[in-house]
């Protein structure tokens, strides 16, 4: 039976470069996975007095995704030294109401890109700071900070770097071995 990973790509922008990163993860996953991009764009921002109500269907729908995922893999860029307010939201929304956090105990990645040379490292560490609140165990080795990334895709969006395609390998074969060590 395969395992299933929820992907949330902090980019939203048609062609992002992260999005294109996430795919390659994915490619160059090890058998035995079943990936499922999660939708972060349509989330109304967390707001508590909507969870004594009518509830968001995209809140509903969030909340369900990330349940039913064995893992999560974050893949974001990096907004100001921070994660986009798309993660930071959809964290705010799987971890309430209180006492009903859907993110507790699954096993994460997390994985920054950007065209600068500092590649994400702001985002990589504050989104951490944030899954360790949340009981989220994350890979520590190998880290993933894909600098320069407008530089690693074709004009197809597919890698043309063997060198980061060879990372990206890695990376998922440390994530494939920590989902089994804390199953």
């Amino acid at each position: 039976m395969s395992k299933k990973i929820a992907i949330l790509v902090g980019s939203l922008r048609k062609g992002s470069f992260n999005r294109m990163i996430a795919q390659t993860l994915v490619d160059e996953a090890p058998e035995g996975y079943e990936f499922a991009f999660v939708e972060l764009g349509d989330l109304p921002l967390y707001n508590p007095d909507l969870d004594e109500g009518d509830v968001p269907s995209q809140w509903t729908r969030l909340r369900a995704d990330i349940k039913s995922a064995d893992a999560v893999m974050f893949v974001t860029p990096e907004y100001n030294r921070s994660v986009p307010a798309s993660i930071k939201n959809a964290l705010d929304i799987g971890s309430r109401p209180y006492g009903q956090s859907v993110w507790a105990g699954k096993p994460a990645l997390v994985v920054s890109g950007s065209m600068g040379g500092i590649a994400g490292f702001g985002a990589n560490h504050h989104l951490r700071q944030s899954l360790v609140f949340l009981d989220m165990p994350v890979v520590q080795q190998p880290e993933a900070y894909i600098g320069a990334i407008h530089t690693l895709f074709d004009e197809n969006g597919k890698m043309s770097n063997e060198g980061t395609r060879e990372f990206m390998g890695k990376i998922m074969a440390a994530f494939d071995a920590w989902i089994k060590k804390l199953a």
